[in-house]
């Protein structure tokens, strides 16, 4: 399953490339972009990451999202290189840790991930003419991880305008990371009026093979927060029934 095609006539609308993991924040995103107006080329990756089963939620989320042209999955394999919990199965994903007291890089970071992600899609941009790509990374709630922060994103967008034929000519790429500056609770909320049903998304690090989130990862932990502050109950399927999890 390299790509799908989803028919959907390309209209004059402006062209976007819009990297979709599964996740909350890049269904956030993917409604954002098709709000600004543009036409949406999904772009998600089969990396070797152990949370693979995403991409079924990824595809979850394409579907629901009006403006969708086409969804294109490329497999690459970081885990080649392994150095991450995500891309390498004898590392265990952290558990249980209280959120905002995480003074280092977690092991959960996957080296130079969106910098390869990034790559690819300014590939499918160059090709499909598009000179807009958007990001869901966001440098707010915990992460830590060096390539979510606005440096990282500006950087990108130099090298973008640099390293390419259209760059070169035109010089007009544009990495929108619209979730930059907000909060997870700002982003669920944005999402909801925009009509994402967060249902279709899988935030987990470490699901369960059916997509059922463990409720006890960094990734879940933010997630469950982001949505208790929302004063919104989170549609997704946990296997650890905490009481947090649901708002009394």
């Amino acid at each position: 399953m390299s790509h799908t095609a989803v028919t959907v006539t390309p209209s004059t609308r402006t062209k976007a490339i819009v990297l979709v993991s599964g996740g909350l924040d890049s269904a956030t995103t993917l409604a954002i972009a098709n709000h600004q107006g543009y036409d949406l080329y999904a772009l998600s990756f089969q990396y070797g990451q152990r949370h693979a089963v995403e991409l079924e939620f990824a595809g979850k989320v394409i579907k629901a999202q009006a403006g969708v042209i086409e969804h294109r999955i490329a497999t690459i394999d970081l885990g080649l290189f392994g150095g991450s919990a995500l891309t390498d199965l004898d590392i265990h994903v952290p558990k249980n840790q209280e959120i905002g007291t995480i003074g280092h890089i977690p092991i959960t970071y996957v080296p130079a991930r969106n910098t390869v992600f990034l790559s690819y899609a300014l590939a499918y941009a160059e090709v499909i003419g598009a000179h807009d790509i958007f990001i869901g990374v966001n440098a707010v709630d915990y992460s830590g991880y060096p390539d979510c922060r606005p440096a990282f994103i500006e950087a990108f967008q130099t090298l973008a305008n640099l390293a390419t034929k259209a760059g070169v000519e035109q010089s007009n790429f544009h990495i929108h990371a619209p979730l930059i500056q907000k909060t997870k609770s700002e982003i669920i909320q944005l999402g909801l009026q925009l009509g994402v049903n967060y249902a279709n998304t899988l935030s987990c690090y470490d699901p369960l093979p059916d997509g059922i989130a463990c409720g006890t990862c960094d990734s879940c932990t933010l997630r469950l927060q982001g949505f208790n502050d929302a004063g919104i109950s989170d549609p997704a399927l946990y296997h650890h029934h905490h009481h947090h999890h649901h708002l009394t």
